[in-house]
């Protein structure tokens, strides 16, 4: 077994280490949510912690990890006699991205549940994690049923597997820590509120933290003994410290004040329900317990409030966590001064007023009414050519260009789905088998047995049980009547959108509504947990502004400093779009790609320029790609030019207009077969 790193070898990064050590004073806090770039220890940290957490003792022979003092009365492996406890080490286990919800809370063994009427279970990580931690490295990647399992677990203290009417428990108690890149796609909302605390980590700009950083690693990696061997005192230290505050953790005292400290935040920023008030106060306490008091201060709850809130206060998926902390400090102030209702009289009280500052910054401010046009703009809403009349020498090219615009007030859409059965990544836009979802038949399993049709296996074993010498009650069965549910669910796509930035979509009004069309179809996508593409198209080329990620914020930051001017390479869009679906089915087959093409249909530039859009049309729709063109001519005048490259495509057109969900009551739309009839 490799040497870890010593976890007071770690340089900086106080709040990560703050955190985690505070869940190990105190697993009831929670758990710990570590947000960062990649390369800033996340990783390190917590496998380094493990070295740190107490021994501790466990019924012999257990696979669950039963304490001996007080054995859990409905362990599978129970009920357990009186024996002394082996002590060993707390387990760190890691739950990999990849890993199937059998690996995660473990597995019957259906045939000998039916045919012996026996709980024989096979354990998974949830008990192997049991009194020790839980890590699991980029939590924002795993599938949303594995997250709401995990969770549920957290907060429940046990795992609980249902199958078929067999039922297996067992307690599963765990300091559980997510560590996750945010450009890789966030946590839901209602999942970043399960995790206690979070802390946001990056690298340090301090050329000399930078230099030790670097030389403590570089002593680690030549020799793990002997650079372990020279922090052992300090890791020894730190352990002592940790069992201290265990020890003094039940003797701390939460006064009446220091409540209505806490309740006075979480209700001045406005979290909902009360599970931020619980953590806090549990938080707090053990603030307390590591400084060796017996008391909470104010300066706890200040604290807590830190690690706490802000990963609650998103209101907006694009939000990013953040506290303000000016106002807290009043908040506090205001509480300790026996006033009560201060927070009630807060001037700012909205999740999103200006003077939050850590509120949300992912989004650009779509309700300012300040919107000065552009200097210099030549685009207008008819179908004129002037914007698109320029020549192409870079000189008039860079004059041409505008100042990015901000977008226009974001809508529900219409849900755009792919037609057909897919197997892609679960999700919730389009049809797909799952491994959750309606029972729509029975097959013969391949491989491990995970979802029975028990209707089916006992119609499969029925016909066979004279011929098996079937004397009793109980059914006989063999591994041949085992019939597995075929379910249907909904599946994420990846949406790559193609927009149009030419000197066409120039007009501040058409841009400014572009760009909201645009941040709304990204808020679907958010929520229905697609990955996203941004290809942009202007001036004599395309340009891949954001492969294909799962970080709906990153691509709302791309758009919002999209510029536009020049002329309209329609083509050079589509093939750069056609391009970047290539490599994608490549890198990941299951996942089914839906192209949203954002423009009004013109096509300028080059020789031939709308022919050579249509053949470029016409290799999206040989490869049966669904598409759907987002059609942004406005005006009295209009030419039709997106209805007709839609038809190119094989796909839809809609407007602007009829993009809302409120436009058209109920319709969902199909955007192949739409297109299609068409």
């Amino acid at each position: 077994m490799s040497t870890p790193y010593p976890f007071t070898a770690i340089v900086g990064q106080d709040d990560l280490r703050l955190g985690l050590l505070l869940n190990a004073v105190s697993p009831a806090v929670g758990g710990v949510l570590v947000r960062g770039e990649k390369g800033t220890a996340k990783s390190t940290a917590v496998r380094a912690l493990a070295a740190l957490m107490p021994e501790v003792s466990v019924v012999p022979g257990c696979r669950f990890s039963c304490d001996p003092a007080s054995p859990d009365p409905a362990c599978p492996d129970g009920p357990h006699a009186e024996a002394a406890g082996v002590s060993r080490a707390a387990r760190t286990v890691e739950l990999p991205v990849g890993a199937s919800e059998d690996r995660l809370v473990g597995a019957l063994d259906i045939e000998r549940a039916l045919s012996e009427g026996v709980k024989a279970f096979e354990p998974g990580l949830l008990a192997d994690a049991h009194r020790g931690i839980l890590y699991v490295d980029e939590v924002n990647l795993l599938h949303d049923h594995l997250v709401d399992l995990l969770l549920d677990a957290a907060a429940m203290g046990a795992s609980y597997v249902e199958r078929e009417g067999v039922s297996v428990r067992h307690a599963a108690r765990f300091l559980l820590v997510g560590t996750m890149n945010p450009e890789e796609g966030e946590l839901r909302p209602q999942l970043l509120d399960r995790f206690g605390l979070t802390v946001e980590v990056a690298a340090s700009r301090d050329t000399d933290e930078r230099v030790e950083v670097v030389r403590r690693r570089l002593a680690y990696d030549d020799d793990p003994e002997g650079f372990a061997a020279r922090w052992a005192a300090k890791e020894t230290a730190l352990r002592e410290r940790i069992a201290a505050a265990r020890a003094l953790l039940p003797r701390v005292v939460l006064g009446d004040g220091v409540l209505r400290q806490i309740a006075a935040t979480c209700a001045a920023f406005e979290v909902d329900g009360m599970r931020a008030d619980i953590v806090m106060a549990r938080t707090a306490t053990a603030l307390a317990a590591w400084a060796g008091r017996e008391e909470v201060t104010a300066d706890d709850v200040r604290q807590a409030a830190l690690l706490a809130l802000p990963h609650r206060r998103r209101r907006n998926p694009f939000d990013a966590p953040g506290l303000d902390e000016d106002k807290l400090d009043q908040t506090l102030d205001e509480a300790a001064g026996d006033e009560g209702q201060g927070n009630d009289d807060d001037p700012d009280p909205g999740p999103d007023g200006g003077g939050d500052g850590g509120g949300g910054g992912g989004v650009p401010p779509q309700a300012d009414g300040d919107r000065t046009p552009p200097q210099g703009s030549e685009g207008d809403d008819t179908p004129s050519q002037a914007p698109d009349s320029a020549p192409d020498a870079p000189g008039r090219s860079a004059g041409a260009e505008q100042r990015p615009v901000a977008a226009a007030e974001p809508f529900r859409t219409k849900m755009l789905s792919v037609p057909g059965l897919g197997e892609g990544a679960a999700g919730r836009r389009s049809r797909a088998r799952t491994a959750h979802g309606r029972t729509t038949g029975a097959v013969r399993p391949q491989g491990a047995l995970t979802k029975l049709h028990l209707s089916a296996t006992v119609q499969a074993a029925a016909p066979h049980q004279r011929a098996r010498g079937r004397s009793g009650r109980g059914l006989v069965v063999r591994r041949d009547d085992l019939r597995q549910a075929t379910r249907e669910g909904r599946e994420g796509n990846l949406v790559l959108f193609v927009v149009d930035a030419s000197g066409s979509m120039a007009a501040r009004q058409r841009m400014s509504a572009v760009k909201g069309a645009v941040l709304s179809l990204l808020l679907d996508a958010y929520q229905r947990r697609d990955k996203v593409g941004l290809v942009t198209f202007r001036g004599k080329e395309a340009e891949v502004a954001l492969p294909p990620t799962s970080s709906v914020d990153a691509a709302a930051a791309r758009l919002e400093s999209l510029p536009t001017g020049g002329r309209t390479p329609l083509a050079a869009g589509l093939l750069k779009a056609h391009d970047v679906l290539r490599v994608e089915r490549l890198r990941d087959p299951s996942r089914r790609p839906l192209l949203v093409v954002v423009t009004d249909g013109r096509a300028t530039g080059g020789p031939e320029p709308v022919a050579l859009a249509e053949r470029a049309a016409r290799l999206h729709q040989a490869e049966g790609t669904a598409s759907v063109v987002v059609d942004c001519e406005s005006g009295y005048v209009r030419l039709g030019l997106a209805g007709e490259l839609a038809q190119e495509l094989g796909g839809t057109a809609v407007t602007l207009d009829e993009l809302r969900a409120d436009s058209i009551a109920g319709l969902v739309k199909d955007v192949t077969a739409a297109g299609r009839a068409a």
